[in-house]
């Protein structure tokens, strides 16, 4: 968070995003939106974590590939969007075909369980605040991650500070140069994928990113089979072919859609010459 202020600020002052206004433009309710986004982002982040103390990655993981089917229930519930029967049908796929391309041996425990999905729920309504505040509010997505960076990094630094015993600031100095190479490439990784998720946000749907984000569980899964010669067992080609299916079901809803109206638009004027 703390690379994204500067990162982002430094783009800001050098004119490389076009922004209308500033965060003093802000209407006080869009500020309050954003502060909300923070504290969900930041929620989402803890769950995640305090649940990984309970129950291994792969168990996690096949959770967390519910979360397009929790985004669009979220939408639906929330905000009232109506979607096609078609489009929750093709969640079965997909979340089926990603949580079977990882599944191996999960160790279950309940307090573990509830904390990730939570952790699921919560990044379903944080890609819906997102969505809100790029498409409703107009805010540029560079813009949008470096206000909502400053306040993620003052609520994540004061709960490290509380909960940590204050060893978040003796271990720094144990740790090995390299090491803060890595550091400092993740988190410019990081940085660039906040700012991708957003301009997704800003161009598609909030249940598209998390749809995009089954589909790097796949990518994963055969990018380690063609580096690390890792086998494939048929239960993760099912799942492979399962996602893929699904995924084109979604994105071709409203085409199918259209045909099955089409076809059944003819028979009414047949039924409407009988009943003359």
């Amino acid at each position: 968070m703390l690379t994204a202020v500067i990162i982002d600020y430094g783009l800001i002052k050098l004119r490389f995003v076009k922004q209308r206004g500033s965060d003093c433009d802000l209407s006080a309710n869009a500020k309050f939106k954003i502060f909300m986004l923070s504290l969900t982002f930041c929620a989402s982040i803890a769950f995640g974590n305090i649940g990984l103390n309970y129950v291994q990655l792969s168990f996690a993981q096949m959770i967390y590939t519910t979360t397009p089917l929790f985004t669009l229930a979220i939408s639906t519930l929330v905000l009232g969007k109506q979607h096609h029967i078609l489009k929750y049908t093709a969640m079965m796929p997909i979340c089926l075909g990603a949580s079977f391309s990882i599944m191996g041996e999960v160790q279950f425990h309940p307090k573990g369980c509830f904390f990730v999905c939570a952790a699921t729920m919560l990044r379903g309504v944080k890609s819906i605040q997102q969505s809100i505040l790029l498409q409703e509010e107009k805010i540029n997505s560079v813009f949008l991650l470096y206000l909502m960076a400053i306040p993620s990094f003052c609520i994540l630094f004061i709960a490290a500070l509380a909960l940590e015993n204050w060893t978040v600031l003796e271990a720094p100095i144990k740790y090995d140069s390299r090491l803060w190479v890595f550091i400092l490439l993740s988190c410019l990784g990081s940085v660039l994928y906040n700012l991708a998720s957003f301009c997704v946000l800003t161009l598609t749907s909030a249940v598209t990113l998390h749809i995009l984000g089954n589909l790097n569980v796949v990518g994963n899964l055969l990018l380690s089979q063609f580096l690390f010669g890792s086998e494939l067992s048929a239960l993760s080609c099912a799942g492979v072919v399962l996602t893929l299916s699904g995924i084109v079901l979604y994105q071709n809803t409203d085409y199918i859609a259209e045909y099955l109206d089409s076809r059944k638009t003819p028979s009414q004027p047949e039924k409407d010459s009988k009943t003359e």
